[in-house]
């Protein structure tokens, strides 16, 4: 009677890196230029494989983002985002990726690994709108990160995670204008988040000058969840319709 012997399938795994910043008021992602195949020269997300099998999956994804930016584990938000694993996303075979989103305050300038001929931080707008070009399956993963961003602005404090220790409650309005791509009311935007205890708390250092009246200090509260929520404004018909009219513009070509 003939067995048959199983063997394991070989899957490779890496992890990919959602790094999402401010820059001059508009939410930029890192993208870095791939220096060998596949996809030479094109932009994708840094990342890469674990380093050998023994690594953990957070570890490798602190490591690339310790590469990438400098950052350290204490000093920026990251988080697992989603797997990414169907057949086909990269052509060298079977490949999983573990992405995982990453917000910090005010990053500099990138500079490119050894595996990589550019970085360079684009505006968020330019991926969603297929502008920029990405490689493997990263213009996905960059809206999914955006998308989570976006929701968790809503119901948790991420939003602080965008600004330094020390903060206005106009620089977190800017925060969420940049994430949620819409404009808000200074002052609905006040009240509501006056109205959610412990999401800031007035900081001891004062306040800030910026041309106008000193505005005054905040830092990140203790609470991590917002209750009541701040809810994003549904966009307009008119957004809406604008966004219907470039999603058939893409399936048409």
């Amino acid at each position: 009677m003939k067995v048959d012997v199983w063997s394991p399938s070989p899957v490779l795994l890496t992890v990919d890196l959602v790094i999402l910043t401010l820059r001059e008021g508009r939410l930029c992602v890192l993208l870095v230029e791939r220096g060998e195949d596949p996809f030479q020269g094109m932009q994708a997300l840094p990342g890469g494989f674990l380093n050998h099998a023994g690594e953990e999956i957070l570890d490798a994804a602190h490591r690339e983002l310790r590469e990438e930016t400098a950052l350290l584990a204490g000093s920026v938000h990251l988080e697992q985002l989603a797997i990414y694993g169907d057949v086909g996303r990269d052509p060298r075979g079977r490949v999983v990726s573990v992405a995982h989103l990453a917000i910090a305050p005010g990053l500099p300038e990138p500079v490119a690994g050894t595996d990589a001929m550019g970085a360079a931080w684009v505006p968020v707008e330019a991926v969603l709108s297929a502008e920029a070009e990405l490689a493997f399956d990263h213009r996905r993963i960059v809206t999914d990160g955006v998308e989570r961003a976006r929701t968790k602005l809503e119901f948790s404090a991420l939003a602080t995670a965008f600004c330094g220790e020390f903060f206005t409650i106009v620089e977190l309005q800017q925060v969420y204008e940049a994430v949620w791509g819409t404009e808000l009311d200074t002052r609905n935007f006040y009240r509501k988040v006056q109205g959610v205890k412990g999401f800031i708390v007035p900081a001891a250092a004062g306040r800030r000058t910026t041309g106008g009246r000193p505005a005054r200090l905040y830092r990140a509260g203790p609470k991590t969840v917002l209750f009541p929520p701040l809810i994003r404004p549904v966009p307009s018909t008119t957004e809406a319709a604008d966004a219907t009219d470039q999603e058939t513009k893409e399936e048409g070509e």
